[in-house]
């Protein structure tokens, strides 16, 4: 099986979660993002929360299907602008303003905050299923590209722009968008920044189905079940040969991502674009 490389990330005890609802039931594990106010944009706490109830739905060995979704109106609106870029609008605590300098910067970006609360499911040999119930768009779209199946709601969206609008770049949705929807299609969506409607989603292969909204919960139990059937060790082994057959080497790929996020994160294109989402109006983007 392939090793797994642990973060960096601080793992909460289950007990303490609030940003995520996590309930165990007829051996289908279900993680609830839990920032309604806020379309379920990802704080630190709120990514540590995340992987944390994946760590655990992976090592509970009476959980057969994980399935990831949001409360409210938003799947995941992605990181939480302000507080992960700004320093929760205090601009002196930026991310910017905490870079080290660039011989230490490597290993700092190593940490929890670049490496995402939901990356553990690139390595999880059990089902997972996204249920998409609203917008999913920067690493929030990533998380359900990281789902083996993504059922939408009729009011779901999706798009992998916002991280190159932000002066940043996409980590798995790179290399996960071009396997699902084709190479010349995953660039449009990602190099524009456009937003897909639930319908455009499955027109492409990026949705697997799309239902009313208040059918989202049933389908999607539905296919947990019918994952349920097969065994265990041939869906364990199916993940892992699958990812060997791609040749995804995710240790290559993470050192890539790492460096090449550095350069993005102490950019002012990055320092720009966190400041105009922020005060609530366009970049204004340097000629190089």
């Amino acid at each position: 099986m392939e090793e797994r490389k642990e973060s960096s990330r601080k793992y909460v005890p289950i007990s303490e979660l609030k940003d995520v609802i996590y309930i165990k039931e007829n051996h289908i594990a279900k993680i609830t993002l839990n920032r309604p106010d806020a379309m379920n944009a990802l704080t630190e706490r709120t990514h540590d929360e995340l992987a944390s109830a994946i760590k655990d739905a992976e090592e509970d060995d009476d959980v057969r299907v994980l399935i990831i979704t949001g409360r409210g109106r938003g799947f995941c609106a992605g990181d939480d602008i302000k507080e992960l870029f700004l320093g929760g609008g205090r601009e002196e605590e930026s991310l910017r303003a905490r870079m080290e300098p660039r011989e230490s910067k490597l290993r700092q970006l190593q940490g929890a905050s670049i490496r995402g609360g939901a990356d553990r499911l690139m390595t999880l040999n059990k089902p997972t299923i996204a249920a998409v119930n609203g917008a999913a768009v920067g690493y929030g779209c990533e998380i359900a590209l990281m789902c083996d199946a993504r059922i939408a709601a009729e009011s779901a969206r999706f798009g992998l722009g916002m991280f190159l609008r932000m002066g940043l770049i996409p980590k798995h949705g790179l290399y996960l968008l071009p396997l699902i929807v084709g190479f010349g299609k995953a660039n449009e969506l990602i190099l524009s920044g456009e937003i897909i409607d639930a319908r455009e989603a499955e027109r492409i292969g990026l949705a697997n189905k799309v239902v009313p909204n208040d059918k989202l919960e049933e389908e999607t139990v539905n296919l947990a079940k019918k994952m349920m059937r097969c065994a265990p060790i041939s869906i364990e082994l199916s993940k892992e040969l699958q990812r060997r057959a791609f040749n995804y080497p995710l240790k290559l790929v993470d050192d890539y991502f790492t460096e090449m996020f550095s350069f993005c994160a102490q950019s002012e294109d990055h320092l720009e674009a966190a400041r105009a989402w922020v005060e609530k109006r366009e970049p204004r983007f340097k000629r190089r």
